[in-house]
């Protein structure tokens, strides 16, 4: 999530056990340790581009560290905040503990993926309920943290953490609705997806992109799921086999490594771009949901060397314009490609197979 959602959940959950002389310096420390986690961004390096993807929401994200990253920011801020506002250093810890567990959790309710239980595991878990950025999750929350701060009323924080709950239901729900739309249209043109996921677009859970992928390829679709159902057909693209796509590529090289490393940020969701050779795409990420247009990429050279790493690019042209479409995709109107369409791979929906 953006870093002003994460403070304010951050903010709400300490001032929602905080006495009302507490509610400040709560919703303060709350704040601050609520974004904490995401220092992690500066865990990068010149030389190998994809090393802030194994390290972002990571280690600082695991609910197992959750105390010693609490603690870092109790040792920090207790001078700044806590002694300030007249809290014991084991209140001021409380605060940050509560404020920094926020954290973890509401990124694992986006699409991104994150490593809750690091060093157990290295699965990154993405429940899709939620866009990285909601301004009708946010707002509420920050005014209500706002407000309690302002009259000393921990139960306006509660309040703000019942919101939360309530609006995450709501997405799952949506997210469900989305799911099953998703698979009725794979059945309809005779696939039997190997899986299938629903992920809200950006900034709403009304209009969801549509994700599953087939014994060769990914399909892509778009569903407003409330009040009306509308679609949105998008279309397929093969997926990444790196014998057939690269034949170039050493199976020892740094760049065959990158590619493996990629992989797993983008839970398999890897194919080549049509468009420009050696470039990989996740598949997974585009500004409008029935597109194969992905945020990032990497990109391979063949001309490089055993040791060079490959380039990490993002890719976000075209916003004014396609914020226009979305918005249209919002109120349930026809927008271009609305209707069936012959996908990036040749394959014309409606017909089986791939």
């Amino acid at each position: 999530m953006d870093p002003l959602t994460q403070g304010a959940l951050g903010a709400a959950f300490p001032q929602a056990v905080a006495r009302r002389r507490q509610v400040v310096s709560a919703g303060l420390l709350g704040f601050l340790s609520g974004m904490a986690p995401d220092l992690d961004v500066l865990i990068r390096s010149s030389e190998d581009p994809l090393l802030f993807l194994e390290y972002h929401r990571q280690f600082t994200h695991s609910l197992f560290f959750v105390p010693f990253g609490g603690l870092i920011c109790a040792l920090v801020l207790h001078g700044l905040i806590g002694r300030r506002g007249g809290l014991l250093p084991w209140q001021t810890y409380l605060f940050c503990v509560l404020g920094y567990a926020t954290h973890g959790l509401l990124d694992a309710c986006t699409t991104y993926g994150t490593l809750l239980l690091w060093p157990f595991s290295d699965q990154r878990f993405a429940w899709n309920t939620i866009s990285i950025i909601d301004p009708l999750f946010t707002l509420p929350v920050l005014a209500l943290v706002v407000w309690a701060a302002l009259r000393r009323r921990p139960a306006l924080a509660r309040a703000a953490l019942v919101w939360v709950l309530v609006y995450q239901g709501l997405g799952v729900w949506q997210r469900e609705q989305a799911e099953l739309h998703g698979w009725a249209l794979a059945r309809e043109r005779g696939h039997e997806p190997l899986r299938l996921e629903a992920k809200p677009s950006f900034a709403n859970i009304l209009v969801w992109k549509i994700v599953y992928e087939t014994d060769t390829h990914f399909h892509v679709d778009a569903v407003r799921t409330w009040p009306s159902v509308v679609d949105y057909p998008g279309g397929s693209i093969p997926r990444l086999d790196v014998a057939r796509d690269l034949p170039w590529l050493q199976g020892e090289s740094q760049q065959r490594l990158d590619v493996e490393r990629f992989r797993w940020f983008s839970n398999g969701y890897v194919a080549l771009d049509p468009d420009v050779p050696g470039r990989i795409i996740d598949v997974r990420y585009s500004m409008l949901p029935n597109e194969i247009n992905s945020l990032w990429s990497i990109q391979l050279r063949p001309q490089a060397g055993p040791d060079d790493h490959v380039s990490y690019a993002m890719h976000r042209s075209g916003g004014r314009e396609q914020a226009g479409v979305l918005w249209r995709m919002l109120r349930g109107e026809r927008v271009p490609g609305s209707t069936p369409s012959r996908s990036a791979s040749g394959v014309e929906y409606g017909v089986g197979g791939d």
